[in-house]
């Protein structure tokens, strides 16, 4: 499991004291304590759990080991000592935060089950056709993972950069049955919108991501969803850059960070599992000739 993935804010919300008033508005000061270390830093009036997070991991982002779970605290004056962070808290005041890591280390096994699994499609436009590499291979692949996503009513969210500019995603990519279909000038694909479209599918858990760019788009993406605890897979030939370098250090770098780099056909083989499986002949269809290697083979 990811940091960021730390236990949620208990139940009780006593003793959430420990700070002192920093005004109705603006930012406030935190100061941020994880290990050895303590950075003072500020965060917006009424930020809660999530935003602390994302700070931890702005700040402490090269120290902390995404394989672990992890806890937020308070300290509270009252007791004068740390608690754990109550529940529904928001900042409003001077205060002190700490993260600490559980002592269990977390493996992350990439586990995938259709009822808990997202597609996310990222930016397959047609302007892109001529500067990314091996592009016709990952249109290909893309519209294989995205058959397969319909067969095992998989949810599917894509996004367009710039759709004025860039153009739609190219013609080749069905998006027939898509839960969401969205602009961007963002380069990651968290938005308001995905979001809040994630949080109407239930007990969503793995995301399946793929396009481009490996190293903006794709990178940014899978980092921003594992810091809200989903865990992603990157489907290695349906993702290319305008640089096979680009591409290939942005691979190498997200598979240290516990994002799971694999390919179309263990993605979909691995979705029904089963030979007996009721689709299982209609996915071993889309895979049986096999998908191209998208320059993965060849030499950087």
């Amino acid at each position: 499991m990811a940091a960021a993935e730390a236990a949620a804010p208990p139940a009780s919300g006593g003793g959430g004291g420990g700070c002192s008033p920093a005004g109705g508005g603006g930012s406030v000061p935190v100061l941020f304590c994880f290990s050895v270390f303590a950075r003072p830093s500020s965060v917006p009036h009424g930020s809660g759990y999530e935003l602390l997070i994302q700070k931890f991991l702005s700040l402490y982002g090269d120290q902390i080991d995404m394989h672990r779970k992890f806890v937020v605290q308070l300290f509270a004056e009252e007791w004068s000592q740390y608690i754990d962070l109550p529940k529904g808290f928001l900042v409003s005041e001077r205060c002190k935060v700490r993260l600490v890591p559980l002592q269990i280390q977390m493996t992350t096994l990439g586990n995938l089950t259709p009822s808990s699994t997202v597609f996310f499609c990222c930016d397959m436009q047609e302007r892109f056709r001529p500067a990314i590499k091996y592009f016709g291979d990952i249109i290909s692949v893309g519209q294989r993972l995205l058959q397969g996503a319909r067969l095992l009513g998989i949810p599917v969210i894509v996004t367009e950069q710039y759709p004025k500019g860039l153009g739609s995603t190219v013609q080749e990519i069905d998006l027939t049955g898509a839960k969401l279909v969205l602009p961007k000038t963002k380069f990651s694909m968290v938005l308001p919108e995905v979001e809040a479209a994630l949080a109407e599918i239930p007990g969503v858990r793995s995301v399946i991501l793929f396009g481009v760019e490996t190293h903006v788009c794709i990178q940014q993406t899978a980092l921003e969803l594992i810091g809200r605890g989903l865990e992603v897979h990157i489907v290695a030939d349906a993702t290319s850059s305008r640089s096979m370098m680009d591409r290939m250090f942005a691979l190498e770098r997200l598979a240290r960070t516990g994002i799971i780099v694999t390919t179309s056909e263990a993605i979909l083989l691995q979705l029904v599992a089963d030979k007996e499986h009721p689709k299982f002949k209609e996915i071993q269809n889309l895979i049986k000739a096999s998908a191209p290697e998208s320059g993965l083979l060849s030499k950087v």
